[in-house]
Order: C-alpha cells, then sequence, then structure tokens
C-alpha cells in the first residue's frame, strides 16, 4: 500500500485533479475488509497533508465491493468502480451513490471477438463494447443518475469518439495522437434512440444483481479475469519490493 501512496502523491504534485489507488483485489468478496483497506488508504493520504477530496479508492465492482462503496460515499471518501461489464453493475453503483465507474469497453469487445466473431464488426455501432458502454449512458441520462461514467480500455479511436456520452475517458498516447490529427464532430445523440425511450426503470438487489451477472458469461468471466489479474500483479509487486528489501 505505501507504494501506491507514494505514487499517487509524486502524481497530485503535477495534476489538479484526482488520483485512484486501488483497494487489494484480494480483498474483492469481502465488505469489511475493503472497507478497512480503503479507510487506510485515505489515513495515510491524510497524513501526508493529501485531502481525500483529491483519491479516489478504486474497487472492483463485485456486490461486496459495491456495498464497501456505498458505506465509503457516506464518510465522504469517493470511489472508483472498476471492471464494469453488465448494466446491473452499473445501475448498482448509481443507486448507492457511488462516485465514479469504469466500464471496459475494449475487454468487452475482446470477448466477443475471441468467442463469437473472430473477424470483428462491420461498423462501430455493432460494436459490443460500444453498445454496452452507451446503455450505461441511456440509462443514467433518463433516470438522472449522477454517478461519473468514465469509459477505459479503448482499443481503437472509432470506439473513443462513439462514446462522446461519457462523462470522462482514459485514453492511451496511442490513440490520443490519432485523435489529434481528427478534426470530425462529435455527436452524442443517445436521447434520440429508440433504446433510451425504451428503457424501464430497475431496481437492483443482491439477488437480481447475482442472478443478472450469471446470466451474462462475458460480465461473469471478465470480472473474474480482472481481479485474478490485478491480484497476480499485487503480488508480484509485493516479491519485488521484498527482494529489493
Amino acid at each position: 500500500m505505501d507504494i501506491s501512496i507514494d505514487f499517487g502523491v509524486e502524481i497530485l504534485k503535477l495534476i489538479p485533479g484526482r488520483v485512484s489507488t486501488e483497494v487489494d483485489p484480494r480483498l474483492s468478496f469481502s465488505q469489511t475488509k475493503t472497507i478497512a483497506y480503503a479507510r487506510k488508504i485515505i489515513k495515510k493520504y491524510e497524513d501526508k497533508n493529501i485531502p481525500r477530496s483529491r483519491i479516489l479508492v478504486k474497487i472492483a465492482a463485485t456486490w461486496e465491493g459495491i456495498m464497501s462503496a456505498k458505506v465509503l460515499q457516506q464518510e465522504g471518501i469517493n470511489c472508483n468502480l472498476t471492471l464494469v461489464f453488465d448494466l446491473t453493475q452499473a445501475i448498482a453503483c448509481a443507486e448507492n451513490n457511488v462516485y465514479l465507474i469504469s466500464p471496459f469497453v475494449g475487454r468487452i469487445t475482446d470477448w466477443y471477438m475471441k468467442e463469437e466473431k473472430p473477424n470483428g464488426f462491420s461498423s462501430i455501432n455493432e460494436d459490443p463494447g460500444v453498445i454496452s458502454v452507451k446503455k450505461i449512458c441511456s440509462y443514467y441520462k433518463k433516470f438522472n443518475h449522477k454517478t461519473i461514467i468514465m469509459g477505459a480500455s479503448f482499443r481503437t479511436t472509432d470506439q473513443v469518439e462513439a462514446l462522446a456520452c461519457c462523462d470522462a475517458l482514459t485514453v492511451p498516447p496511442v490513440l490520443l495522437e490519432k485523435l489529434m490529427k481528427d478534426t470530425a464532430t462529435l455527436t452524442n445523440d443517445i436521447e434520440r434512440t429508440s433504446e433510451f425511450y425504451n428503457l424501464k426503470k430497475i431496481f437492483i438487489s443482491e439477488e437480481n444483481f447475482r442472478w443478472n451477472m450469471n446470466k451474462n458469461l462475458m460480465a461473469t468471466n471478465k470480472l473474474a479475469e480482472g481481479i485474478n489479474s490485478f491480484s497476480k500483479d499485487v503480488s508480484k509487486l509485493e516479491k519485488l519490493v521484498e527482494e529489493r528489501l
């Protein structure tokens, strides 16, 4: 944790905004431990004179993670719920006043290309990653949710441009360079789509959260894969630090 905090402090010296610091992903299925870890993150920043308003605590969007964020938000600790692959996760986050979510556009597309469409999609409007995040944007807009949508994990500039409906985007440098040369006008027409008008209000309980995620094989697989990948990275970092010490 201390290394992540030190990195965060240095980054905050260079930027005017916020930095995300991740709760140990191996705690993704423990509400009690996630909350305790998040509070430690905030205390360590505050001990270094960094106010909690500049920190986003990054938590995997499991049911336990979302419930942890609900408690933390009530304490003025803003949370970034990551590994969002399904509208169910997004709605649960919004209903519990999570500050920000990170839906992973490219990873959704990757899964479908591997499992169903090895040759890709004929247009950006058929890209399942784009479709998924547009639906989240539409739902939040229609029902006036304030949770910030920060699209992440982009593979192409077309995906970035198609998701102008997002409040924020995390775009890799290689795509930013390409976008700088693009002078096309971006449009955000989600309120004019039939999907927008047909959306119905959904209330998420633990039971239907788990059932909906169970039905979405892509979301279940990618959430598990993401948590496992992040956990391996933490273990590697711990081993590296131990060897250096």
